[in-house]
């Protein structure tokens, strides 16, 4: 049975770095005790002794300069200043002040009180010996009878008195070294005690802390990696080891919902594939690492995507292009580069588009969770294209014949070869003649549009400068608009890089975008033709001030035979822009429009550029 240690963490903690700080705190307190008693001893030298040196010193300097001034009023080459006599007496009588007031010392009172006394005589003295008006043989008999004596002694007691403030600094000095001493060795054993104190917590933190911690980190790695088996052992009832018991608890609790999740998870997914095998359609859900999860049975039968299959490992090269396109912008996409899949199934020729749609990511994970490939039947859609354009193609032809002879017919009437008209007929054959004009050029339409979906128009591809084909595709209508009273301005930069394209081609797409503008444009109005460099190559626009077209018509502008409601019958059966996005799109670029009414509109589309 092991035996539990009762001793909470909290109190292990409070015990260390409760030593520490009882250690510290005495450290302190001696430290502040050495302090005061460097700072007395430093004041007595400073405040009290040294101040007492300085007035003796400042004595001795006065009297001496008071004797060297008697001196010199003996000689009779020099005469002497009373003033400098007195300022110096002046100057004693300070300093003297200043050692009666600083008496520290045994036996320094009654010396400085002598001293006093002798400068009261000596004072009286001098004056006698500095009275010009006496006899100098009388000075001099004074000074050196009586004066001199009492000099030497006031001389005598300041050395006296310096000596022993001297002496007391020594002193003094003595014991501050002393107590400097003692507090560094206090200080010092104050450290290493606390040292030694750290170094014991610091083991028994690794022993109570530092290494039941290391345990539970390793613990939970491993359940990380997926041991839900793993029991956490503590000997210790503290903090660490009730962290120990409610993790194994944790363990014990995530062990039960992971089997519990599992089994709801497996459950979810036969389910799901149940649904998914009686699904027509073939569907295919892709994981985060692009690896089939469920698949329905028409997906790996026709496409081979079996569960567990990388989208990197199949015969598909669009498709890990697909799916990292979906999870990057969070909505569906489709292969509107790649066109249809063609495959072949039971001896029939299929086509399918596949689309790429980003399941919704969880709250708490970042990213989609997966990608849903979905893989329309387009068969049907495909062979009615084929269908419409054998069929559009065959009329046009079976139409194109008798045109022509109807055409001829009429120019042979108009031209009164076999008979004169009159003024009705010949305004009924120009009308038909127009007509038999507008529908040829319908038919003309429709032959381009079928060659150009169909893959059959075959592009003569060569490089060009943007401003020739700006150039091109304008020249032929400069007469039209100088009738209808148009300006336009050509907007082309000399320096854009070359463009390779078909030059007949992009000259029917100016036709179409030029005739349009021309056609909405009022007199006094101006047409912009400009060219400029952008990123996805060079973008060519044609702008015009008409009316404007309505916002709810824009994305229908391109559609095959969709017309603008309002606009002239001779104005076309809507399929120039249709022709100039096939053509735009035969080449690599795109094609767009921007409107507003009242404002005019402009017509654009952009081209790979190259190097010339």
């Amino acid at each position: 049975m092991q035996q539990k240690n009762m001793i909470s963490l909290r109190h292990k903690l409070a015990l260390g770095f409760g030593g520490l700080l009882a250690i510290i705190a005495i450290m302190a307190l001696l430290t502040f005790q050495q302090i005061d008693r460097l700072g007395n001893a430093i004041d007595v030298i400073l405040r009290q002794n040294y101040r007492s040196v300085t007035a003796c010193q400042e004595m001795k300097e006065a009297l001496e300069k008071i004797d060297r001034d008697i001196l010199f009023s003996f000689t009779e080459q020099q005469g002497t200043d009373l003033r400098d006599i007195a300022d110096s007496e002046h100057q004693f009588r300070q300093a003297l002040e200043v050692e009666l007031g600083n008496i520290t010392l045994p036996g320094e009172k009654e010396r400085a009180e002598r001293t006093a006394t002798l400068f009261g005589r000596y004072v009286s003295v001098l004056h006698q010996v500095t009275d010009a008006s006496a006899p100098l043989e009388r000075r001099r008999m004074l000074y050196f009878r009586s004066l001199v004596p009492l000099h030497t002694e006031i001389v005598t007691l300041t050395r006296q008195i310096l000596d022993m403030n001297q002496s007391n600094m020594n002193e003094a000095n003595h014991s501050a070294r002393i107590t400097a001493t003692s507090a560094h060795t206090r200080i010092l054993v104050a450290i290493l005690a606390c040292a030694a104190v750290a170094i014991i917590f610091s083991y028994q933190t690794r022993r109570w802390i530092l290494r039941p911690i290391g345990k539970l980190i390793d613990s939970a790695q491993e359940i990380r990696n997926g041991n839900l088996d793993l029991i956490a052992v503590s000997s210790s009832n503290d903090e660490i080891g009730q962290l120990s018991r409610a993790f194994n608890e944790m363990t014990s609790t995530l062990k039960t919902v992971r089997q519990r999740d599992s089994e709801k998870l497996d459950r979810t997914r036969r389910v799901t594939q149940e649904i998914m095998n009686i699904l027509p359609t073939p569907i295919a859900l892709f994981d985060a690492e692009e690896r089939v999860d469920v698949a329905t049975q028409s997906a790996i039968r026709i496409f081979g995507l079996k569960p567990g299959t990388s989208a990197q490992n199949t015969d598909y090269p669009w498709l890990p292009e697909l799916l990292r396109r979906a999870a990057g912008k969070g909505e569906a996409v489709e292969t509107d580069g790649f066109g249809y899949i063609q495959k072949f199934i039971e001896n029939r020729e299929f086509f399918f588009k596949a689309a790429a749609i980003p399941v919704p990511a969880l709250p708490d994970s970042n990213g989609a969770n997966g990608t849903v490939l979905l893989l329309q039947d387009m068969t049907q859609v495909h062979e009615q294209k084929e269908l419409k354009r054998g069929v559009v193609s065959t009329v046009s032809h079976q139409l194109r014949t008798p045109l022509t002879s109807l055409r001829m017919v009429i120019h042979l009437l108009l031209e009164q070869r076999i008979g004169p008209l009159n003024g009705q007929q010949a305004e009924l054959l120009h009308t038909a003649g127009e007509d038999s004009e507008r529908l040829a050029d319908i038919l003309d339409d429709l032959l381009d549009l079928n060659r150009i979906e169909s893959g059959r128009a075959r592009l003569k591809l060569l490089q060009h400068t943007p401003e020739a084909l700006v150039r091109a595709g304008t020249d032929p209508f400069m007469q039209e608009l100088i009738s209808k009273g148009v300006s336009v301005i050509v907007d082309v930069p000399t320096d854009l890089p070359c463009i390779t394209a078909d030059a007949a081609s992009i000259g029917h797409v100016f036709a179409n975008l030029l005739s349009n503008a021309i056609r909405f444009s009022r007199p006094g109005s101006t047409i912009v033709v400009k060219a400029e460099a952008e990123l996805s190559g060079i973008r060519f626009s044609v702008t015009d001030t008409g009316e404007g077209i309505a916002p709810e018509h824009l994305k229908h502008l391109f559609d095959q035979f969709y017309r603008v409601p309002g606009q002239d019958e001779k104005s076309g059966i809507g399929l120039g822009l249709s022709i100039v996005r096939e053509i735009v799109n035969a080449h690599g670029g795109s094609v767009g429009v921007e409107s507003r009414r009242g404002k005019g509109s402009s017509f654009h589309f952009t081209l790979p550029a190259c190097t010339c």
